[in-house]
């Protein structure tokens, strides 16, 4: 099969699908514009597959909430992100405008109000038996580390998508490169994952059962494994600066 070039803009019959579709939509026209600390950008932005109608954002938090239609689907959907990390929201999917109406009224505030300020109500109950939240060594973890900044700590881990929270996530927010651990609840596993100006890099040095387990890897191996994110991010500045001009 030879490999094709995706299009770098959705196709024009979906375009106008949407703009029908929206049109004078009422619930969009009455959002506030400003909403739990964030501000509301009416902007359409329209990507390669994502067709975004509006989004709430918050630059200093490094948060943002975002409304859209998602082309390979044909669905309407919400997705987040959070520091240099986005996921959709399963419990907004709809290919029904009228039917995202509801789920946008009855749950998005609440999902705004999550999203601005840590709220336990969102953590499960195998995450809590975990105890995360009392895990010490995680509470001691330094807000500075190789020059990353602890964006999100174990004390407050962040619910994504197929069953995985953010335990802990270092960012870089200038070089957007990051290290990030996870857990996820159907296979009781803490995971990790990189990112070099935002490209995910897996590897499986910090693949653990337990948090006793998670501890003795992070303190043999993360400072080298930060380093390395750095170093190779430090390398790569120059082509990611040319390649955006």
């Amino acid at each position: 099969m030879l490999w094709q070039e995706r299009p770098i803009r959705m196709k024009e019959d979906t375009i106008a699908k949407i703009k029908e579709e929206t049109a004078g939509w009422e619930y969009m026209q009455n959002l506030p514009e400003e909403w739990h600390g964030f501000r509301l950008q009416r902007e359409p932005v329209i990507g390669k597959d994502k067709y975004d109608l509006y989004s709430y954002v918050n630059e200093g938090w490094h948060k943002k909430v975002i409304v859209y239609f998602h082309e390979e689907t044909h669905e309407y959907k919400v997705r987040l992100k959070i520091g240099l990390i986005e996921f959709a929201r399963i419990e907004f999917i709809t290919g029904k405008l009228s039917v995202f109406e509801e789920l946008l009224t009855s749950q998005f505030e609440q999902l705004l109000k999550d999203t601005a300020q840590f709220n336990p109500a969102t953590l499960s109950s195998i995450v809590m038996d975990l105890k995360l939240p009392e895990w010490q060594w995680g509470r001691e973890l330094p807000l500075e580390n190789e020059g990353f900044e602890l964006f999100i700590k174990p004390a407050e881990p962040v619910k994504i998508n197929n069953g995985s929270y953010i335990v802990i996530d270092y960012v870089d927010f200038a070089l957007e490169s990051s290290f990030t651990v996870y857990y996820n609840i159907y296979r009781g596993e803490f995971f990790s994952e990189a990112r070099i100006w935002n490209i995910p890099d897996v590897n499986y040095d910090f693949d653990s059962n337990d948090l006793q387990e998670l501890e003795e890897k992070l303190c043999a191996r993360m400072p080298a494994r930060l380093q390395q994110v750095r170093q190779w991010a430090e390398e790569q500045k120059d082509d990611i600066h040319y390649g955006s001009n």
